[in-house]
């Protein structure tokens, strides 16, 4: 059955209550917890990265980078360890990207944290053209639920949605840096609208705005930059005001950017029907296609391979900043391989579906800048946020 609509007056008595004051402490200590998880959760991925593709080639003696056979290697390892985490562990090894960052059907359980978090971390980390923001949601959701209920069992449903609720806001907010960001991700996942909704931002954005202030000094404590997996800036050259030109241009990207979205998603879901039946067979054959393209884009263009594979966040900024070193050839064809690795990842492996949407849809908009009467700010601009 539906939960019975909330009206603004008990939303307004709620928030009044001396209850809901101890409920934003509960939501100030979540926030911490799940700040310090995200961070080891996102380290961890990155460090994995650097490890497999750069650091453990070079020990082995190759030193120009990783080699074909290698990516080939690794990408059908990860595919193995996800369909371990899916069929063997609790939760499925969260939920699947094809279906879009959403959420639903309860808080995570604490007891999928490892399957969900393994699935990620050997998705993500070994090159899988997915990002991390999914896995964050399901990790500060259960990490928040587990959080709570260690402190006192008897906890009612309506509290553990709004704890859980809080905890995905603060694991979001590490990543972008930003509760704002954080707060308009998460409202667009679960959905939630009328008087509810104060109900939830309000701790939401507690423990959001603790997530971005953890994100801010781990960096110093630690000594590692965590601008190697947040969401890095983009420099673009300054924009006075747009014209008629960069309308009309605006309304043909995005036009166009949403069909391809739409042939890509198809794919994911496609792809969804074939993996989840025979996930140990099915996996690691779309590893090695993924590996495929990557090693085909580097074998084509005078880029490499990471530009194929990986979410895209940390690459982002250098793509925009280097894009006068880009052919429209090997633009098109970075979108093409990076595009089906991204269907095909989207629809078998785990992980989150936003990051090689925003990637692609700058290269999209790198493209459009060599328009007539369109530069290259407005077309990024207007491709990243269709994308």
């Amino acid at each position: 059955m539906p939960e019975p609509e909330v009206s603004p007056e008990q939303v307004d008595a709620t928030i009044k209550s001396r209850a809901f004051i101890v409920l934003l402490v509960v939501a100030a200590i979540v926030g911490v917890v799940v700040s310090l998880a995200a961070w080891c959760f996102l380290e961890l991925v990155h460090q994995i990265q650097q490890g497999v593709f750069v650091h453990l080639p070079s020990d082995l003696g190759y030193h120009s980078g990783a080699t074909p056979w290698w990516l080939l290697a690794v990408l059908a390892i990860a595919g193995l360890i996800v369909a371990f985490a899916i069929v063997r562990l609790p939760g499925n090894g969260g939920h699947i990207p094809a279906h879009g960052l959403v959420t639903g059907g309860g808080p995570t359980l604490p007891i999928e944290l490892p399957g969900i978090t393994l699935a990620a971390i050997a998705a993500i980390g070994l090159g899988v053209v997915l990002g991390p923001e999914a896995p964050l949601i399901a990790l500060g959701a259960g990490l928040a639920v587990l959080t709570i209920r260690l402190a006192r069992r008897d906890i009612p449903p309506e509290v553990l949605t709004v704890v859980a609720a809080a905890g995905s806001f603060a694991a979001v907010s590490f990543l972008f840096e930003s509760p704002l960001i954080a707060a308009v991700i998460m409202i667009e996942a679960t959905g939630l609208g009328g008087p509810k909704l104060r109900l939830v931002l309000l701790p939401g954005l507690l423990a959001a705005g603790i997530g971005t202030l953890v994100s801010i000094g781990m960096g110093s404590w630690t000594g590692l930059s965590t601008s190697a997996y947040a969401l890095g800036s983009v420099s673009l050259p300054a924009f006075a005001r747009p014209d008629i030109a960069d309308f009309g241009w605006t309304i043909a990207l995005a036009i166009a950017i949403a069909a391809v979205t739409a042939v890509i998603l198809r794919g994911g879901r496609a792809t969804e029907r074939v993996a989840t039946p025979r996930p140990f067979l099915v996996l690691p054959v779309v590893g090695l296609i993924i590996a495929g393209l990557a090693i085909a884009f580097q074998q084509t263009t005078d880029k490499g391979f990471a530009e194929v594979l990986f979410s895209g966040q940390d690459a982002l900024p250098g793509l925009v900043a280097n894009a006068p070193t880009w052919s429209l050839s090997a633009l098109a064809l970075l979108i093409v391989f990076k595009g089906v690795a991204y269907s095909l990842s989207l629809g078998s492996f785990r992980g989150g579906p936003t990051f090689p949407a925003i990637f692609l849809g700058a290269a999209a908009g790198i493209m459009a800048g060599h328009l007539p009467g369109f530069s290259i700010t407005p077309a990024v601009a207007v491709a990243m946020g269709a994308g």
